[in-house]
């Protein structure tokens, strides 16, 4: 008899039914030789630091750091139930093995390690690895399991990310809320995500906007503009020339051609993105989202940082598309150029997210509406990545008058290529593709490509023509834009990318797994808070959360150090360096911190006074990277 423990009762009930367990039992389903049960997440979690002494049940400065040795762990105090029925399980005589079913990836391994170990269990067992929740996949998967030995180093790598985070968090937090006193959580991930969220506000509030002036005049019902002036006075010197010279040469009337290439597969972060610029969802909810999907049996794995399939897929790729395309009503053919999308090399744990062949026979009335539309993403996502180059034609006009050079720009889709489809499944309207410049701004004007639509020849190279309604346009430059959970992913995705090597294979605050969760505590402990309109809102630092960054030493919130522990969780994962190497350094920087750091002066008008306590200084120790 096998026993087989999945992630959560839904996916345990998938395996079961294809394997054949479907007798129901409380807490398990039994049948055909198996017995498959299930976490509820974390089942096992880190003790608290009260668990190794009483004194750390207060928090006092004289008491950290706090490091367990050995680290120690207890059951979920709200899943005590499921976890004796696996303990009961695990100790059945008639149970000969375990299939560790759990999500294949850092975090799942982590999750069935944990149990195993807690309940004692000495059982021999095999690991499915799957990316899809398909009938024929979980049959693969079962036929071809994998010695558990083969993810030890895996299990290594979740046990430093679990532990690094936990000393981070434990002390650093006790140490900065003493310090200053108030509850300031810190986070190995969060605070230097926060510390972006903070200079990105700080920047937009210090930023002091400049009035600019260019001059703009009309040539063949073609707005042309100047450069930008910073005077009006300037501006207004050129307008008079032109009125008087009367004249502008062409000297410059360009078209190109660009190809925009078919887009790259979804990970999950891409498409976190994407659902929160088209719908406004937040991370987390396109996770959920695109979790029940995968149970449902409609996506792949959603938790992957790979853009691209094995290159195994192309024939069953292939057929997916041509599913798709009739699922969606869409009645042209298309060339399926399945190689684009197919790189091993660019595979590590999951391949990209796609829909699956039950897609075909699903009845999308009966899905939730943001399950809809992410699966009308990712559908659309695979057709488009699969399709056929855009082409984009650019015009390019310049004309001299007055001793200045004027410009007017124009683009157009010319070959539709993988947009098409794209429209098709997401309902969107042609959009128009001229740049700015093809903004009307009266009624007589016109962009430089329905000019030449309707005469070429008024735009040749050489041609002199009268200048019109020269005038100065008066313009002020803007600060960045506050950060949307869409551009804030972006900037969580390629933190530190500037300091660390080409060659490493992933950067950045966290994982695609672990962003939405960073961002989701952000809000929920007061630190961020989320302001705008249903569909866009931004990403603004409270005054509690600007002043934790206000007080935080540059290390424990740069974004690059951050991103270098993240590769070293890979490396360790690649068994490239030694797990007790990682947390080593872990325990050197927050020992570091705690007996070098010193106050910020002044902290009491960042904090209430009725709350803010003073304490000592600490002594200097030389220059130190922790000291303001």
């Amino acid at each position: 008899m096998k026993l087989v423990i999945a992630e959560k009762p839904s996916v345990a009930q998938s395996l079961a039914k294809v394997i054949g367990a479907t007798d129901k039992k409380d807490g398990y389903l039994e049948g055909n030789g198996y017995i498959v049960s299930w976490c509820v997440g974390h089942l096992i979690e880190l003790a608290g630091p009260e668990h190794y002494d009483e004194r750390y049940s207060k928090w006092r400065k004289e008491d950290l750091p706090i490091f367990p040795a050995p680290f120690s762990y207890q059951v979920t105090g709200s899943t005590k139930k499921q976890y004796q029925v696996l303990k009961e399980l695990m100790k059945r005589s008639d149970v000969d093995g375990l299939i560790e079913a759990t999500d294949a990836g850092r975090e799942g391994e982590l999750i069935f390690r944990l149990v195993y170990h807690q309940a004692g269990c000495k059982k021999p067992f095999e690991r499915l690895w799957i990316s899809s929740m398909e009938d024929k996949a979980i049959r693969e998967g079962f036929e071809n399991l994998r010695p558990g030995a083969d993810y030890d180093a895996l299990y290594e790598a979740a046990l430093c990310r679990e532990r690094a985070d936990w000393l981070v968090g434990i002390n650093a937090t006790r140490f900065f809320s003493t310090v200053y006193g108030q509850t300031l959580n810190v986070g190995r991930v969060m605070t230097p995500t926060l510390a972006m969220i903070v200079e990105r506000e700080a920047e937009i509030k210090g930023f002091k906007p400049e009035n600019f002036y260019t001059v703009q005049m009309m040539i063949a019902s073609v707005p042309v503009m100047s450069k930008r002036f910073q005077t009006k006075e300037e501006a207004e010197e050129l307008v008079g020339k032109i009125q008087t010279e009367d004249k502008a040469r062409i000297i410059k009337m360009e078209t190109s051609v660009k190809k925009d290439k078919a887009p790259l597969l979804y990970d999950l972060t891409s498409l976190q993105r994407d659902a929160n610029k088209c719908y406004g969802f937040t991370a987390q909810q396109t996770l959920d989202y695109t979790q029940s999907l995968y149970e449902k049996k409609l996506v792949t794995y959603p938790r992957t940082d790979s853009r691209y399939l094995t290159d195994d897929m192309g024939d069953s790729t292939t057929d997916l598309c041509h599913l798709m395309r009739e699922k969606y009503g869409y009645t042209r053919q298309i060339v399926i150029h399945v190689n684009q999308v197919l790189n091993s090399r660019k595979v590590s744990d999951h391949h990209a997210i796609i829909p699956t062949v039950n897609v075909a026979e699903t009845d999308y009335s009966e899905l939730p509406s943001g399950e809809q539309k992410i699966l009308g993403l990712v559908t659309a996502r695979l057709l488009s990545s699969v399709g056929e180059d855009a082409e984009i034609t650019e015009y390019t006009l310049e004309v001299a008058c007055a001793g200045e050079i004027f410009k007017a720009k124009s683009k157009s889709l010319t070959k539709s290529g993988w947009h098409q489809i794209e429209d098709w499944i997401l309902g969107k309207k042609q959009e128009d593709e001229e740049g700015d410049s093809d903004k009307k701004e009266d009624g007589g004007s016109h962009s430089v490509l329905e000019i030449l639509e309707a005469d070429a020849s008024l735009l040749e190279e050489g041609r002199e023509l009268p200048a019109r309604d020269p005038k100065v346009k008066e313009g002020k430059t803007t600060p960045k834009k506050r950060f949307t959970e869409d551009s804030l992913l972006s900037a969580m995705e390629s933190a530190g990318a500037k300091e660390m090597p080409d060659e490493v294979e992933r950067k950045g605050l966290g994982t695609p797994a672990t962003r939405a969760g960073v961002i989701e505590k952000l809000v929920r402990i007061g630190f961020v808070e989320r302001q705008g309109n249903k569909k866009t809102k931004y990403l603004v630092p409270s005054v509690k959360g600007t002043s934790l960054i206000t007080v935080m030493p540059e290390q424990i919130q740069s974004a690059s150090m951050t991103a270098e522990w993240e590769q070293k969780l890979l490396e360790v994962e690649k068994q490239e360096i030694a797990s007790e190497d990682f947390m080593a350094e872990i325990k050197d920087l927050i020992t570091e911190l705690i007996d070098t750091y010193e106050p910020v002066k002044g902290v009491d008008k960042l904090f209430p006074p009725r709350q803010y306590r003073q304490y000592k200084k600490y002594p200097k120790k030389g220059t130190s990277r922790w000291q303001r």
